[in-house]
């Protein structure tokens, strides 16, 4: 995931200050400048470090953090703070037009994930209760309007492509649809190249200057590290971009752009891509990337997820059924379901305020959920919901079926019933309270125990 090198890092440089029980100014400098070592190793902006650290330093060496029982803590809140202020304080919004439709006007190099991101945005405002329409204005790589157009069916959202028409004729004709059809928001799909030019450049000019829109948002990738950056002030100064869609934020990046966009232009990240999927993709909150960059979690966005992507009134039958102690395999099935649709679980894990840290040398393969659904899968009905009945030669016959073996069905019938008889001792213990909690995280508020590291049935 992104940050985690910097994350670690940082979390060593902190470390050496909690061993101390009270701070001198030389221990706040020589942390500050492992602090800005991490930050130059993770391709932030030497400006943008140098300033950074100076900042904190001119903040740590205060009389009042000095003289505090914690300034450990004091010290990493100062960092917390100032890394929220370096990605733009607090999230930034789209701004939506006083007379429809907003027009939002995508740009970026080419392989940025431009296409991907104008689908995968309409679709989130289309949950938003927002009618968008996709305009394809990339008339010169090869399938790129086939692709707007597989990726817009996907999302639900209609496509406007005029073949290889001039684009800023397109933007226009796009925008009348819009206007006609009812729809509130059109996204300009633009062409990229693999590097900036005149000839882009120019044609983006012409767009902008012939529709006027709302928003230019431009759309980096953020495993270019350093280089998105220099990208984005171009494209910044020749534009006057409005914000920035950083892409592939949840693969091996080191998160250098992230911390470094604001600050060298001016402009917000507004959306971060944090998967392949035409979901994925979250608004960019400052304050949480901080949080999670230092390794205190994100519960917030770990429950916004849980709204957003799992089943409302099958976390609410799931709850009911815990609380009326009859939950069985077909439940257990059902919970890691809705968990796949959050993404790979250590991501998930990552977010829970604690364990960031504690996951670092944990390996956490996904395909052991799929391991435990084989042998789940491999059960009659009847066992699924009365695993009682399962004796030695039925176990035998599950663990052939799942391609497991018979001491991995046996754990799991085990943890089954340790769940059970906890969801048991947590009813007898004030059920009401319980099923407002998970009501208030839904999908989370059942997830099984055996989901969670230690929990998990170590397959291999």
């Amino acid at each position: 995931m992104a940050f985690e090198g910097l994350a670690d890092k940082l979390s060593n440089a902190f470390k050496k200050l909690k061993n101390k029980g009270k701070l001198s100014e030389n221990d706040v400098k020589e942390a500050m400048r492992e602090v800005r070592l991490a930050l130059l190793e993770a391709d932030v902006n030497y400006k943008v470090a140098k300033d950074f650290t100076n900042k904190v330093t001119e903040r740590a060496v205060g009389q009042d953090v000095m003289e505090s029982l914690t300034p450990a803590q004091m010290v990493v809140k100062i960092v917390d703070e100032e890394l929220t202020t370096l990605m733009g304080g607090e999230n930034a919004r789209i701004e939506f037009a006083s007379k429809p439709p907003t027009v939002i006007m995508l740009c970026g190099l080419q392989g940025s994930g431009k296409t991907t991101h104008a689908a995968k945005l309409a679709m989130m405002l289309k949950k938003q209760n927002r009618n968008p329409l996709l305009a394809a204005c990339d008339i010169y790589r090869p399938a790129a309007i086939d692709q707007l157009k597989v990726v817009g069916s996907k999302a639900g959202v209609p496509v406007f492509e005029m073949g290889t028409e001039n684009p800023v004729k397109i933007a226009r004709a796009a925008i009348r649809q819009a206007k006609d059809y009812g729809n509130d928001v059109v996204i300009l799909d633009t062409a990229g190249r693999l590097h900036i030019d005149e000839a882009l450049m120019n044609e983006l000019k012409k767009v902008k200057a012939e529709v006027n829109p709302d928003e230019i948002l431009l759309v980096i990738d953020s495993m270019t590290g350093q280089d998105a950056v220099n990208v984005a002030k171009s494209f910044n100064e020749l534009l006057d971009i409005t914000g920035v869609i950083l892409t592939k934020l949840d693969g091996d990046t080191r998160g250098g752009a992230a911390l470094s966009v604001k600050a060298v232009t001016g402009r917000p990240i507004k959306f971060a891509g944090i998967g392949e999927k035409l979901e994925d993709i979250e608004v960019f909150h400052p304050d949480r990337m901080a949080s999670r960059i230092l390794g205190m979690g994100d519960v917030l966005t770990l429950i916004e997820d849980a709204q957003s992507k799992m089943d409302q009134k099958k976390a609410e039958q799931m709850a009911q059924k815990m609380l009326s102690n009859k939950f069985d395999f077909n439940d257990l099935n059902e919970q890691f379901e809705q968990v796949k649709k959050m993404g790979p679980l250590k991501g998930i894990l990552s977010k829970i305020p604690g364990l960031g840290k504690q996951l670092e040398d944990v390996d956490i393969d996904d395909r052991q959920i799929d391991w435990v659904q084989a042998i789940i899968k491999s059960m009659t009905p009847e066992e699924r919901s009365q695993p009682s009945i399962m004796n030695l030669s039925r176990k035998r016959r599950i663990a052939a079926g799942s391609g497991r073996s018979v001491e991995e069905v046996n754990r799991l019938i085990k943890q089954l019933e340790q769940m059970q008889k906890m969801l048991k001792q947590m009813n007898s213990k004030g059920g009401k309270g319980k099923k407002r909690k998970m009501r208030n995280l839904p999908g989370l508020g059942g997830m099984p125990m055996g989901g969670m590291p230690g929990g998990m049935p170590p397959f291999k």
